[in-house]
């Protein structure tokens, strides 16, 4: 849902397995370029008990510090709680509820990989994450659509 203070103001949540790379990339991302005009949330299906830290070293090198975060469990609450669900990977382990946009990012897992192996999927979230603040930030709020090409 909105929040309260302002009601046009867009949630998302970044759904992977383990909380631990490409949801708390995005994420990350998503609160660094957006600033306070989208809600931003992040949890796993079946999260770890840390974020990776080549994910760590690779947000890093593009000046953002994801250190401190800690990967959170998915709840129903969350999902109801949000707009627009993004799921990276973790199939049908998130719950539905009509009235909420739901896309899949096919991104490879960066999990086991090193900060060379995972700065090609930071660019690409980089990327998407770009494109989903123009759709959810249009100029003209009340003619908004949504239009998300990265749901394949």
């Amino acid at each position: 849902m909105p929040d309260p203070q302002n009601p046009e103001k867009p949630s998302v949540l970044f759904v992977c397995v383990h909380n631990a790379g490409r949801s708390q990339m995005a994420a990350a991302f998503l609160t660094h370029l957006a600033g306070d005009r989208i809600e931003v949330r992040s949890a796993g299906s079946a999260p770890a008990k840390h974020v990776n830290p080549a994910v760590v070293e690779a947000m890093a090198e593009v000046g953002i510090d994801i250190a401190a975060e800690v990967p959170k469990v998915l709840t129903a609450e969350a999902v109801q709680a949000s707009d627009v669900v993004i799921t990276m990977g973790c199939g049908d382990a998130c719950p539905y509820f009509p009235g909420k946009t739901y896309l899949d990012w096919k991104l490879d897992d960066p999990a086991g990989q090193g900060a060379a192996a995972i700065r090609p999927i930071r660019d690409e979230i980089q990327t998407r994450v770009q494109s989903l603040i123009s759709e959810l930030t249009p100029t003209d709020r009340t003619s908004r659509v949504l239009r998300l090409p990265f749901s394949s």
